[in-house]
């Protein structure tokens, strides 16, 4: 037998996937159509809402009543769809343990939770949703960031909902993303030179290079996450097998350790190109780890793992995957990350979180709302 607050969950739950916020493209219409979801609950329950335009789709919703020292924020953009669908993944199917859709576990499963939540609270809170987490610069965000400074000052911490079982996780790793463009001297593939001037066979060089300088990380840990993640996601270029190519084009992503630099880690990766003067480099997106502390990472999750025992939290052991924590810990504030279902869940076919998680995570919320 459900809950009310569970049935609370999952009529919530239905209505924000039904909304197609599948992110790239970012569609400003249809972000606005699933914020709109959400402030039609949080007007019901006395918050007062604010939308925000940052441009080019990334559209934000912030809902406020009274004086709150914890922030919380939900992002409601999804993956594109991928292939292997068993169903609709715009239509909420919900079995007698699971509920499955295309952002049932990242994450507008714990958007309904947290709605849900505010229903049975009158207690003070406040809560930050966004539209651009899956595909951009996490330019909500950011510009929440920047331009609200004031507000962030006011809060004591930030709680960034991402699929975690339930546990409040203090650490996470970085994220980066770097694109080259290597430069050849085009000619005949019968040319010996072709070994030395072939951009494709430079790019390659850089590659064998970058994927040994990976493993030099591999005895470097932080708790149980060890070595630097490191994937080459793209390599193109040339035209056919008797040209060499003078143009070969790369991109590749990586993932430090809490407490390494995602920039200079990155600026380490390109430094591996064997000459400097045949390769363009450019970086993209950059975000740091959890917590951004570099030269106190220790101490920092110390001090965040104490704050979910207050609130009485399960701790969560540190985790592979980013999330837009890492930026308000960058901006001084504490962070964790917490929310129902398993990352192994997230961007594939059937995504599904457990009923259970999501009645256990609104009333954890509720209890967090009303503490």
């Amino acid at each position: 037998m459900t809950s009310p607050l569970l049935n609370s969950v999952v009529d919530l739950l239905r209505d924000l996937i039904a909304v197609n916020t599948t992110n790239p493209p970012r569609d400003a219409q249809r972000a606005g159509e699933a914020l709109a979801i959400a402030r039609a609950t949080l007007d019901e329950c006395g918050f007062a809402c604010e939308l925000m335009d940052f441009g080019e789709g990334c559209l934000a919703l912030l809902a406020m009543r009274g004086t709150p020292r914890v922030l919380f924020n939900n992002h409601l953009d999804t993956v594109p769809v991928g292939d292997g669908w068993s169903g609709e993944p715009f239509q909420l199917r919900v079995t007698n343990d699971q509920a499955i859709g295309l952002g049932a576990c990242d994450v507008k499963g714990a958007a309904a939770c947290w709605l849900a939540a505010a229903r049975v609270s009158d207690a003070d809170a406040a809560m930050l949703f966004t539209t651009d987490e899956e595909a951009g610069q996490s330019v909500c965000v950011r510009s929440f960031i920047k331009s609200r400074r004031d507000l962030l000052n006011a809060f004591d911490a930030a709680i960034v909902a991402e699929p975690t079982g339930c546990r409040a996780v203090a650490a996470h790793r970085g994220l980066a993303t770097s694109s080259g463009v290597f430069l050849g001297t085009p000619g005949h593939g019968s040319s010996a030179r072709a070994l030395r001037d072939s951009a494709i066979h430079e790019a390659c060089r850089w590659a064998a290079s970058a994927i040994e300088h990976a493993r030099g990380w591999e005895g470097e840990s932080f708790g149980p996450l060890s070595g630097v993640r490191f994937n080459i996601g793209t390599f193109e270029g040339g035209v056919k097998a008797n040209m060499i190519a003078s143009e070969a084009r790369v991109r590749f992503g990586l993932r430090p350790l809490p407490g390494q630099s995602s920039d200079e880690l990155i600026r380490a990766f390109q430094e591996r190109a064997p000459d400097a003067s045949r390769v363009r480099w450019s970086t993209g997106f950059s975000g740091p780890s959890l917590p951004a502390a570099p030269s106190d990472v220790t101490q920092a999750v110390a001090r965040a793992r104490a704050f979910a025992e207050r609130l009485g939290l399960a701790p969560g052991e540190p985790v592979d995957f980013w999330s837009e924590a890492s930026l308000f810990s960058e901006a001084g504030l504490p962070s964790l990350v917490f929310g129902p279902g398993d990352i192994a869940q997230a961007h594939r076919p059937d995504e599904a979180v457990p009923l259970a998680e999501l009645e256990s995570a609104a009333a954890t919320y509720a209890r967090l709302l009303s503490s």
